[in-house]
């Protein structure tokens, strides 16, 4: 009887330490796991979360999806973006859409910058001109 219950505790325990969410970014401490540069703007910061619950933050989306280069794109769980209109807050990168605008500047100098939805897009588009992309226009481009 002790052993089921011990094999029942380690199987409960192996399950909540795949944990999916997202770690929260210490901005101004945590570093780019690309670049190595310290994550700063709450505008640009991405991230992206393995299945087995393994976290890994970006300064900016083509931070990730340069190191998405060398990553079996199979092992991830989640991709996540923080929305430009609400600094700090992070999106599914996958069902944003993107403005590359050299009006609004990004960390690493590509000008590309997530939005929540298509909507906030067109807005920014037209207050800032630029082109406006798709999640899997995104990945095409940084292939």
């Amino acid at each position: 009887m002790k052993t089921t219950t011990y094999i029942v505790l380690s199987f409960c325990l192996a399950l909540s330490s795949c944990n999916t969410t997202p770690k929260p970014v210490v901005y101004g401490e945590d570093g780019c796991h690309f670049c190595k540069m310290t994550i700063v703007d709450k505008q640009h910061a991405t991230q992206f979360i393995t299945k087995k619950g393994r976290t890994y933050s970006f300064d900016a989306m083509e931070c990730m999806l340069n190191h998405l280069k060398e990553t079996d794109v199979q092992s991830v769980d989640k991709f996540l973006t923080n929305d430009y209109n609400e600094p700090g807050v992070f999106i599914d990168a996958t069902q944003a859409s993107y403005l590359i605008s050299e009006n609004i500047p990004s960390p690493m100098g590509e000008f590309l910058t997530a939005f929540k939805d298509g909507k906030a897009t067109a807005k920014a588009q037209s207050e800032n001109d630029g082109e406006v992309l798709t999640w899997k226009q995104l990945r095409e481009r940084f292939k």
